[in-house]
């Protein structure tokens, strides 16, 4: 099916499909990065801000109504993943320079600065980004922008940009004094910095120091007051744009959802380092996938600075709020939040060493027998199950009310709290709790009626009640077949021809789903288990067919492009550089109206029968 706009009739039959089906939200994940360019746009980066990202929103209108990007923060030099970016600063790739060529920014951007970036694109023609490039390149843009802004003088323009600033300085003074800082020093990574001072200068150890730091910081305000002012000019920009994109959006039905990663940038590190545990880090324990553990890096908030004595919010639990309060208030359809369990039971390991027990690691809040980590601990020894180790999810045994509470008050005063503050309910919050939870999050999440995820290519198949097979999801989740991580489904599905894996996942398949056309149910599972095509499509037909009211598509999946856009581990600029191919409109996407007819037909006989009429609609196309 060509990925052409859909006629208006043909649109409604699939919203009326959809809701026969019970699915209450349809989203189509795709960083920002990696949308499409208009023709004689394409500077070596996507932006849901670009002419390209109308296209993309005017496509998605009528069939989805939600839009899933990722993480916002800005990136590094030498690292594109946006996993690792800043929690309150944009990413300034994000800016789509030809609105800066245009009237309504004044031509600060001339259009030959512009053109030349596009002609030297050296991904152009290509569904590839071209990060290295477009980092430098972009900066060179906004310089010359800044430079001619400050010329142009414009009043309103001026007004606008002052008033940003005023609004956003609990964030925007230290990002911005961070990267005068980079200029000084020359790199923008605070632990080179050859200065203990301007490492430290919002974490003193003394009255005097804080009167020492607080004379650097303004004698580095003076001396790159322009560096800093670019800095605040290029989030003002971002920003402008980012909310223009909003309420084209808005107009087109489609909500925009945000990503909160997991991690802390370099940036946040030196910022708030007064609000982290010293020497600890977060990660994951020893598993299947990873014999020693996954040592992120990343740093851990210190509980002590979350919450008062009295419950109240503390400087750490006052951050987190507003960082999330930020995202809310910049996506009305909500925020997906990356592993849900480093909020609730984060597994942490010392600094310098292996995220394995026997080199100290532990879980922050559940481990009452750890030398040092016992003082965070909210279950007792008794509450353990000492057969079994410590990094292992159900190792906790019982819980009460009252623990439950203590596990999940980050999630119900910050996270929640942030949303109804900003006039969202839960259901705004979509929580990545993909792989094994331990028994406190799965509490919390029942507790707090939270909506995890559902990605039924990570089905065990040969366990009856693996969570991700389709009999036994259930309403209050989201469904996918892969997300950023994973391979696209046709990729997955070639992998698992004639294989006895591919076999079992068939073999599922059939027990839990009607297909009426196949009297013999031998004969259906050894065409699944040869022809991909088919395979691919059942597993599409899957999610529909299942109770989850939440559907989510990753765009590899929806227009059949057969890449992967993140390979966990690896690094470079060829990893999360995934576009959507400019013409897109050219490519074969799924059709959509054939999965929805099959996954009502799935659904059983008698739900076949009741909505006959919608399913000769969904076969006119």
């Amino acid at each position: 099916m060509v990925c052409t706009l859909l006629r208006k009739d043909a649109t409604k039959t699939i919203e009326k499909a959809l809701k026969v089906l019970g699915k209450k939200n349809f989203a189509l994940i795709m960083h920002s990065g990696s949308f499409p360019s208009v023709a004689g746009e394409n500077t070596g980066f996507g932006s849901v801000n670009s002419n390209g990202g109308k296209e993309i929103i005017d496509f998605a209108s009528g069939i989805f109504n939600s839009l899933q990007l990722g993480p916002a923060g800005k990136t590094k030099a030498c690292d594109s993943s946006p996993y690792t970016g800043t929690i309150f600063s944009g990413n300034p790739l994000f800016i789509d320079l030809k609105q800066l060529t245009e009237n309504e920014w004044k031509n600060i951007l001339s259009e030959e600065t512009y053109n030349s970036i596009v002609s030297a694109n050296p991904n152009a023609g290509k569904n590839k980004t071209a990060y290295s490039y477009i980092y430098l390149k972009q900066e060179i843009a906004l310089r010359e922008a800044w430079k001619n802004f400050k010329q142009l003088n414009d009043k309103k323009l001026m007004k606008e940009f002052n008033s940003y600033k005023l609004e956003n300085d609990f964030w925007l003074d230290k990002d911005s004094l961070y990267e005068a800082l980079s200029v000084e020093h020359g790199n923008d990574y605070w632990p080179l910095w050859n200065s203990e001072v301007d490492k430290n200068l919002f974490n003193p150890k003394s009255y005097e120091e804080k009167i020492n730091y607080g004379k650097r910081i303004a004698e580095i305000s003076k001396k790159y007051e322009d560096e800093i002012e670019l800095y605040k000019f290029v989030q003002f920009v971002l920003a402008k744009q980012t909310q223009k994109t909003l309420d084209y959006a808005k107009k087109k039905n489609i909500k925009m959802i945000a990503d909160r990663q997991v991690a802390f940038s370099d940036r946040d590190c030196w910022a708030y380092q007064s609000l982290f545990l010293d020497g600890w880090m977060l990660g994951c324990p020893p598993d299947y996938f990873s014999k020693d553990g996954q040592a992120w890096g990343f740093p851990v908030m210190n509980p002590e600075k979350l919450f008062k004595s009295n419950g109240d919010l503390d400087e750490g639990g006052i951050l987190m709020k507003n960082l999330f309060k930020k995202m809310f208030k910049e996506n009305p359809g909500g925020v997906r939040i990356d592993h849900i369990v480093g909020l609730i039971d984060p597994w942490v390991y010392k600094a310098g060493k292996k995220p394995k027990v026997e080199e100290g690691a532990g879980r922050l809040y559940s481990s009452p027998e750890h030398p040092f980590l016992q003082q965070f601990a909210i279950p007792s020894i008794e509450d353990l199950d000492n057969e079994i180790k410590p990094d292992k999810e159900k190792r906790v045994k019982t819980l009460t009310s009252k623990q439950v509470k203590l596990y999940g008050r980050l999630i119900e005063k910050i996270v929640i709290a942030a949303a109804k503050e900003e006039g969202l309910d839960k259901d705004s919050i979509v929580c990545e709790d993909l792989g094994t939870l331990t028994n406190p999050v799965a509490a919390v999440m029942k507790e707090y009626k939270l909506q995890g995820m559902k990605l039924t290519q990570f089905t065990e198949p040969e366990k009856p009640k693996d969570p991700y097979r389709l009999k036994n999801i259930d309403e209050k989740c989201w469904a996918m077949v892969g997300t950023h991580d994973n391979q696209p489904i046709k990729m997955w599905a070639d992998s698992m021809v004639n294989t006895h894996e591919g076999y079992l996942h068939v073999k599922n398949l059939v027990e839990d789903m009607d297909f009426p056309d196949w009297e013999n149910k031998d004969d259906l599972i050894v065409e699944l288990t040869k022809n991909a095509e088919f395979l691919a499509q059942t597993k599409l037909v899957e999610i529909f067919a299942s109770k989850a009211e939440n559907i989510q598509i990753f765009f590899t999946d929806y227009f059949n492009v057969y890449d992967v856009y993140n390979r966990p581990g690896t690094s470079g600029d060829a990893n999360w550089s995934l576009r959507l191919p400019d013409n897109f409109r050219e490519l074969n996407c799924i059709d959509l109206a054939k999965i929805l007819k099959l996954a009502i037909i799935a659904r059983g006989k008698e739900f076949a029968n009741k909505h006959k009429k919608l399913i000769e609609e969904l076969s006119e196309g």
